[in-house]
């Protein structure tokens, strides 16, 4: 019999985390090169005081590593600018974005925060740093405020993927609520639902409630849940070529319409109502949890609303899997409730653990973090008790292990969203292996794979944790006119 990997022995420092620090609703396509930037544009100038703001007459974005090497690819560039005029990725209208950019780069001018124009040009006022990294993270940036020729404030940032940011200095243990049933790894949960005779969704939820009520919460957890549907419905009934100049053809459209045999209704409620009436056979159902998984990372590569789960790049993974679960199980109105709960305090076990920047950690860290949540949340809605569901998201993190991030010109494309794909049927398999084994044959645990995750991020090759150097993105020749 192999020997068992022993769990990992957690630091006893804390760190709270929220249900909606994983699950973030922005715009694509990436949390950490998007996103990310996006929020610290927006942080610089509002740690500004009045008289500071009006004072600024230009503003210097450098970016940094794999901020640099991808950003062009990822909209680092664009993402920045609206953050400077104070919009928020939640409430922006998506379909303004090209006519904004557009008569900013045209016109040279922007306004800060919405309330002060200053000149500004993207072309020589955003400056990439290919060949610099600064010391705390890959996805470094720095913000430096101008009053003529006079350096007024200058502030270095650090996007560490699935949206969080830190300012230099800072570290992930902000000031967060007190929590009855602290968790920072996997043994930890298990021990207080063991305690308390909960399941892992209810013991979430009991936490959750140190920062919103329950009404609260079930309403922030219902947006993003129609987010995600709405993103899904979205993405199977747009056709066309995906932009950046890799001529990537949208796919979802074409095999939702192939799979119904007609045109995917306006109205998304008649079309789950089709969807639920279809017949069961296996072929279907794996080619829709597949069309689902590609709409939502279609949306996320045109710049569309998303929601980061624990990030944009892999944001389709749980929706397509929760898409199955209500589609084609049999589920209670509430279960999506209990799925969403029970996936994000996975992801925050791989975050507090090890990461969830695949420019720390390469594609593990966010397909493979996104495909054990989603296998999690499955397996508790299928009856899985506390551990079998943390022993379906240790078996998918467990087959994705090693996995690069070498997107092909540094476009959340190839192979991004194919990846969704195969990391929602990977939680799928996960999930229905654990919950028909018993745990206590498993040999690897959660956290013993979590540790292993992060080993394997530190001995990754730099260029394969999202650079586009290496990979896939050096054996591909493209030609990229529109970017």
């Amino acid at each position: 019999m192999p020997s068992t990997i022993l769990p990992i022995e957690p630091a006893r420092v804390f760190e709270s985390l929220s249900v909606f620090d994983m699950f973030k609703i922005g715009v694509g396509p990436s949390s950490s090169h998007t996103m990310g930037p996006w929020l610290a544009a927006t942080r610089f100038l509002k740690e500004r005081t009045p008289d500071e703001l009006e004072a600024i007459t230009r503003i210097q974005i450098e970016l940094f590593g794999s901020l640099a090497k991808t950003g062009k690819g990822h909209g680092t560039d664009i993402a920045v600018q609206f953050g400077l005029m104070g919009e928020h990725p939640e409430t922006i209208d998506i379909e303004s974005l090209d006519t904004r950019l557009k008569r900013i780069a045209e016109s040279r001018v922007i306004c800060l925060l919405g309330r002060h124009w200053i000149t500004f040009d993207p072309k020589t006022d955003i400056v990439f740093h290919f060949d610099e990294v600064l010391p705390q993270h890959p996805n470094g940036m720095k913000f430096i405020a101008w009053a003529g020729k006079q350096p007024l404030q200058s502030e270095a940032f650090f996007s560490v993927g699935g949206g969080f940011i830190l300012k230099a200095g800072e570290t992930d243990l902000s000031p967060t609520p007190s929590v009855p049933f602290p968790v920072d790894c996997g043994e930890d949960m298990l021990v207080h639902c063991a305690a308390q005779s909960l399941s892992i969704s209810r013991l979430v939820l009991k936490n959750e409630l140190s920062w919103r009520s329950e009404p609260a919460i079930r309403d922030k957890m219902g947006r993003i849940r129609e987010t995600m549907l709405e993103t899904i419905h979205r993405g199977c009934r747009c056709d066309g070529t995906l932009p950046g100049g890799l001529g990537v053809r949208r796919r979802a459209a074409r095999m939702a319409r192939k799979l119904l045999g007609g045109e995917v209704p306006a109205d998304r409620d008649e079309w789950i109502s089709i969807l639920k009436r279809q017949t069961h056979d296996f072929s279907v159902v794996l080619d829709w949890v597949s069309c689902f998984a590609l709409a939502t990372n279609e949306e996320n590569a045109a710049f569309g609303r998303v929601v980061t789960a624990p990030t944009n790049g892999a944001a389709g993974v749980i929706p397509a899997v929760m898409m199955y679960l209500l589609l084609f199980c049999d589920s209670s109105d509430d279960d999506w409730i209990t799925f969403l709960l029970t996936a994000a305090e996975i992801g925050c076990i791989f975050k507090k653990g090890a990461t969830i920047s695949a420019a720390q950690g390469g594609c593990q860290a966010e397909i493979g973090v996104s495909s054990a949540m989603a296998a999690a949340g499955l397996a508790e809605c299928l009856g899985g008790s506390p551990r079998q569901v943390t022993e379906a998201a240790e078996i998918a993190m467990e087959h994705h292990l090693g996995m690069t991030c070498d997107p092909i010109a540094g476009l959340v494309q190839i192979p991004c969203i194919e990846r969704n794909a195969f990391g929602a049927i990977k939680a799928i398999t996960a999930a229905r292996l654990a919950i028909g084994r018993d745990p206590s044959e498993a040999r690897v645990s959660l956290d013993g794979v979590v540790r292993t995750m992060w080993e394997t991020a530190l001995d990754m090759n730099a260029k394969y944790k999202e650079t586009s150097e290496g990979g896939l993105a050096v054996q591909i020749a493209v030609n990229l006119s529109e970017c």
